[in-house]
């Protein structure tokens, strides 16, 4: 037969083997993977012929239509929808943006307009480079063009000269020949003969 100090063990071991078996299952069920999941951001309303739900439904409304509000009653909000009319609906599920599906899918589509922009701004500066380095080729054959153009013109307009100086040159040459001469027919007359 147990004593009670041996019983009193035993209860304690068996707790002990409780806690422990309690304790590793739990761990076991903590350490499985979580699943991360959102809430979907996707909401329908009833659209009403007045503010009640007694009122008949003339469509339906959901997450991103526009509305333009017209009357508040308690706990209804009328409003305008541009297919559907006039109608009313439960107070509070209007609000002042856009909801954040809506926001992200004209991020969306700017970010690719701004994506397409960009790689036509990129393929429009490659062009213009392409034209630059093309007109700046250009530019310096027509300043190598340029230079030696105003040289041959130097050159004719100081060769067109010296054609002007020669015939000066000669000219006075001539005169003064023809002064010497008659320099010299003039001095014979002025001399006195003798005659012997």
């Amino acid at each position: 037969m147990p004593t009670p100090r041996h019983r009193a063990t035993r209860q304690r071991a068996r707790w002990a083997a409780i806690l422990l078996l309690g304790g590793s299952a739990l761990g076991i069920a903590g350490s499985a993977p979580a699943e991360t999941a959102w809430v979907k951001d996707e909401l329908r309303l009833n659209l009403r012929t007045g503010p009640g739900v007694q009122y008949r439904i003339v469509g339906v409304v959901k997450t991103g239509d526009a509305v333009q509000i017209l009357d508040r009653t308690e706990g209804w909000t009328q409003i305008r929808v541009g297919s559907l009319g006039d109608g009313w609906i439960p107070e509070g599920y209007l609000q002042g943006e856009a909801p954040a599906g809506v926001r992200l899918a004209q991020s969306e589509a700017q970010t690719s307009e701004s994506r397409e922009q960009l790689a036509s701004l990129k393929s429009e500066v490659e062009r213009l480079t392409q034209q630059n380095e093309e007109i700046a080729g250009r530019d310096a054959g027509q300043r190598a063009s340029l230079e030696r153009l105003s040289r041959e013109n130097f050159e004719l307009r100081a060769g067109a000269r010296w054609p002007e100086w020669i015939t000066g040159a000669g000219i006075l040459a001539a005169g003064m020949v023809l002064g010497a001469i008659l320099h010299a027919i003039s001095a014979r007359r002025a001399r006195p003969r003798l005659r012997i």
